[in-house]
């Protein structure tokens, strides 16, 4: 069974057990599981479900390793340049995006 859930602008084909890095989102800092109810497809392998656009009544339940403050996790550093061609100018500026690590549970449909 796998689904493909709406979170944070961005879509993830997901199913049970998988380790997902997400956007961060506001939630409460003692929350042990997160609700995903924008769930675009839902498959158990014989029959396809498909929203127009989410699924009625169907929700993706995943939770955190200890606590919700505790899963936020680091992505890669990135170096975006910015470079103006003939002008002996270029500038290096760093950035590192902060993800949630959360455990998929359960699919709901």
């Amino acid at each position: 069974m796998y689904a493909v859930v709406e979170q944070g602008g961005k879509q993830y084909k997901v199913s049970e057990g998988d380790l997902l890095d997400i956007e961060l989102t506001d939630v409460a800092a003692d929350a042990k599981k997160l609700e995903m109810d924008k769930v675009l497809l839902v498959s158990d392998g014989e029959e396809v479900k498909i929203g127009s656009p989410y699924v009625e009544g169907a929700k993706v339940i995943a939770s955190f390793q200890n606590s919700a403050e505790e899963s936020v996790v680091k992505g890669q550093k990135l170096y975006p340049m910015h470079f103006r061609r003939r002008k002996n100018s270029k500038r290096r500026i760093g950035h590192r995006q902060k993800y949630m690590r959360v455990t998929i549970d359960k699919i709901e449909v």
